[in-house]
């Protein structure tokens, strides 16, 4: 029996799974939504959430401006983001490609837009005191070659 076994193995060893979910995560965060099966989805929107959380609650001087503050503030403030960015990017891959609507290749860097883009889109959502909630997982159907269930997972 499983009792108190948090996570899913799929199958794989430790670092096959720690890669597949750092892919999937940077994918979510590049395109804000994506396509995978079902227990992935749930996994995914495990770590999706700890990292907007984490990029929300270290982060979460992201609004105010440095210039005005004292210059202990202004220290304690700076290193708060340097943190935060440090932990987060440990988790996610530095950079994706994705392709414009011309149809070349655009790298990103995802902790920069985890930041500036994510963090801020879900500020006031995490004043209100709702921490979490920041995906949403819509059931697709299944998949036409191995009958596997598909979902999608995007950000609110």
């Amino acid at each position: 029996m499983r009792h108190q076994k948090s996570g899913r193995k799929f199958g794989r060893n430790t670092s096959h799974r720690r890669a597949m979910f750092r892919n999937l995560t940077g994918n979510l965060v590049l395109h804000e939504r994506i396509e995978t099966t079902d227990a992935k989805a749930k996994e995914l929107r495990r770590l999706a959430e700890r990292l907007i959380t984490r990029a929300l609650r270290l982060g979460d001087d992201l609004t105010v401006d440095v210039a005005k503050l004292k210059q202990g503030e202004r220290e304690r403030v700076l290193a708060r983001r340097v943190h935060a960015r440090r932990q987060v990017a440990s988790f996610l891959p530095a950079r994706l490609a994705r392709t414009t609507s011309d149809g070349d290749l655009e790298e990103v860097n995802l902790v920069d837009k985890l930041f500036s883009d994510i963090a801020l889109r879900y500020a006031d959502r995490a004043k209100e005191g709702k921490g979490g909630g920041y995906t949403r997982i819509i059931k697709k159907g299944n998949r036409r070659g191995d009958n596997a269930p598909i979902s999608i997972i995007e950000l609110v």
